[in-house]
């Protein structure tokens, strides 16, 4: 196949588009906030956690320093310990499990659904011991998992459930938000998330007030009253510049998910119209996203499955053509180097290292617009064309 040279292109994402819309407010916002010199914690971020427990619906809201920390906090809360085991997904960013073993417990994986990426539920209580402290589903590129399952096996077994939320900030299951659904959830504000700050952020609610209570301890070393640890935390603070940027941000959020579901849409009637799209990994097809029933997709990644001979392939011939994608995630975790000690091979967990060969993200922000998904589209039909010739 032959190349063409660049064009205009189609970033992965576009956080310049963005600020057109929020920059000047959030440039207000950081002013007031070094006027006012309270910098860490403060009025500014107790405002952002109310705004944040009406939006999530969840009683208690603590902001911390970034989704990997709310993840660690949350096992902290829950005083997982060494020797310990945590149940979660292989195929997830890799601080879900990088937090577990932080702490000394120890990752074990469920394999996910082929169709949503996420925890196979019906898997998940073979997988339980009776070493097992908690389960970590991951609401994967913004689709909330099989939490009614979930949460029953655990009841039945008492077992904690802390959701991972970092990227469905606005999801839903059954009408019920992401994050408002387990003992814990966490998020994440990094600013590339849906709702992202202007570096590192996270978040972490949860119902229950002991916890709650536990959670905002250990935000701060563990502190009460000042310089008096009662338990061994860390600096899990979060910064009042990020709180306030992420409060100018909150009000577009639900018109920016509504955007990226659209864009969804979009790109599956467009691959559709081409004769691009597939139910099934076939030659000279993509498999779209599924979007499973009664749960709302907030699409913060659109991750199309390929034949693994293509993968690569048509990302260079995107990337030749501006065309920005990305791979979440090239190797499962079961298989990254630090894990090698857990004992897994390939092979154990045969749908998450299918994902992990064949899947790719496209565009999806919400400032996209339907000439640039047009541009992506024909690229990716043109790709397949020229390898047919």
């Amino acid at each position: 196949m032959t190349s063409k040279p660049p064009t205009a292109g189609v970033p992965l994402i576009d956080l310049k588009a963005q600020w057109q819309t929020v920059g000047d407010d959030i440039l207000k916002a950081i002013k007031r906030v070094a006027e006012s010199q309270h910098l860490i914690l403060g009025p500014e971020v107790e405002a952002l956690e109310q705004e944040l427990s009406d939006h999530i619906q969840c009683k208690h809201v603590v902001g911390v320093s970034s989704g990997t920390d709310a993840l660690l906090i949350s096992l902290l809360a829950l005083e997982i310990q060494s020797g310990d085991e945590v149940i979660t997904s292989p195929f997830t960013f890799f601080s879900t499990a990088g937090s577990i073993a932080r702490i000394g417990a120890r990752p074990v994986f469920v394999d996910i659904r082929p169709d949503t990426f996420n925890l196979d539920v019906e898997q998940l209580e073979a997988a339980i011991t009776d070493r097992t402290r908690a389960i970590i589903p991951v609401h994967l590129f913004g689709q909330t998992a099989e939490m009614s399952q979930i949460s029953g096996i655990a009841a039945t077994h008492q077992l904690s459930v802390v959701e991972d939320a970092a990227q469905a900030l606005g999801a839903d299951y059954h009408g019920r938000p992401a994050g408002s659904l387990g003992d814990i959830g966490c998020f994440s504000f990094y600013p590339t998330k849906n709702l992202g700050g202007l570096g590192d952020g996270g978040l972490v609610t949860t119902n229950n007030d002991q916890l709650a209570d536990q959670l905002r301890l250990l935000r701060n070393h563990g502190f009460r009253p000042k310089y008096h640890a009662q338990r061994v935390g860390g600096n899990f603070r979060l910064d009042a510049i990020q709180a306030a940027a992420l409060r100018v941000k909150l009000p577009y959020l639900n018109q920016w998910n509504q955007a990226r579901a659209a864009n969804a849409a979009n790109y599956r009637r467009l691959l559709e119209e081409a004769d691009l799209a597939s139910d099934h990994v076939v030659a000279g097809k993509v498999v779209p996203p599924f979007e499973a029933p009664d749960r709302q997709h907030i699409y913060h990644q659109f991750v199309i499955l390929v034949p693994q001979d293509d993968r690569d392939p048509l990302r260079n011939w995107l990337s030749d053509r501006a065309i920005g994608s990305e791979v979440y995630y090239p190797q499962p975790l079961h298989l990254q180097a630090c894990f090698s000690d857990l004992g897994y091979r390939p092979g154990a967990y045969p749908n998450s290292e299918a994902a992990a060969a064949c899947s790719m993200a496209l565009p999806i922000y919400p400032e996209l617009t339907e000439p640039m998904q047009r541009t992506v589209v024909t690229a990716i039909a043109e790709y397949f064309a020229a390898k047919s010739r």
